[in-house]
């Protein structure tokens, strides 16, 4: 089969596409021939060797969308989605013609999405899910989601469908009129020591959860936080380190909640996207648009493009 591949890390230029053999599934795996799989930042992150616990030679790629072609008779022939912390780091992964993984690390891929559409939600939406099931959002909540990437916008999307009250931030002007296009209250990031008076401005008291989807925003997020309030967070400066007013956030009984997508497998991830997947075929959640399909042969074209910052979402297709 063909595949992107890395026997070394460092440098994208060790990414090749290569002709490898089509994996072997065992007893309760699956193989899934891929339709779709979405290019992700930390599948980047991957061939330049920020993840030290990468095995060589590795196919990359998280996330992805197909059709089981081998396994437990009750899957062939089903339309599946999944993603995962093995794919591509310790597993070979989706950039690929077919991937191999456990029969239960597929979900059903919800019918109103597209094979394209369904590989580029994993890793932000899993993502979302395990900040909002974490931080304990709920009807009623009065959530702040910073930023006006993928991962705050699919949080903002799961967020409504729970009910909560939403109010969207972000610094960029383009980032604050898509957001307020798709119908969310937003404000306009500047000073951090701000960040406090605006959101106190809106959510009387402060916000009871806040999700920092862009690390940058912690420290001042404490002075808009409610009593007994969650700051849920998924990155952090270059060094790593942040001051934190360590007062103010203990007087509020605040707490800081950690998400890493890392952390979960192929099939608790399939138990995640079984979850909200339902939400798109019930036209509860929006279907991704704007997404750039892609031969998987410009695979390294495109990584590169990602590495350089590109806003793109990329879909390679086998």
């Amino acid at each position: 089969m063909k595949a992107l591949q890395f026997d070394q890390t460092g440098d994208l230029s060790s990414l090749r596409f290569v002709d490898v053999p089509t994996p072997v599934p065992g007893a309760d795996e699956v193989l899934v021939q891929i339709k779709a799989a979405g290019l992700n930042p930390s599948d980047v992150k991957n061939v330049l060797g920020r993840f030290p616990y990468t095995t060589l030679p590795r196919i990359p790629g998280r996330d992805f969308a197909g059709v089981v072609v081998e396994g437990p008779q009750a899957l062939i022939g089903q339309e599946v989605w999944g993603t995962g912390r093995e794919l591509g780091f310790f597993a070979d992964g989706a950039h690929a013609q077919f991937v191999k993984l456990p029969a239960s690390g597929v979900a059903h891929k919800p019918a109103h999405l597209s094979f394209a559409q369904a590989a580029s939600l994993g890793v932000p939406y899993t993502t979302a899910w395990d900040a909002l099931e974490r931080s304990l959002v709920s009807a009623d909540t009065r959530l702040l989601v910073i930023g006006g990437g993928a991962v705050a916008t699919a949080a903002l999307a799961l967020a409504r469908v729970r009910g909560a009250q939403l109010l969207a931030a972000a610094r960029r002007p383009e980032q604050v009129a898509d957001l307020q296009k798709q119908g969310y209250q937003t404000i306009q990031l500047d000073k951090p020591e701000d960040l406090g008076a605006q959101v106190n401005a809106v959510y009387r008291g402060g916000a009871d959860v806040i999700f920092d989807t862009t690390g940058f925003w912690l420290p001042a997020s404490v002075a808009a936080l409610a009593t007994f309030g969650r700051i849920a967070i998924i990155a952090a400066p270059v060094d790593g380190h942040v001051q934190l007013p360590a007062l103010a956030l203990y007087r509020k009984g605040g707490s800081v909640v950690g998400i890493n997508s890392l952390l979960y497998g192929v099939e608790a991830c399939a138990a995640m996207l079984e979850q909200f997947g339902r939400f798109f075929d019930e036209d509860r959640l929006p279907l991704p648009q704007g997404l750039v399909e892609v031969p998987l042969a410009e695979g390294l074209a495109r990584y590169n493009e990602v590495n350089q910052g590109g806003g793109d979402k990329i879909i390679l297709l086998p």
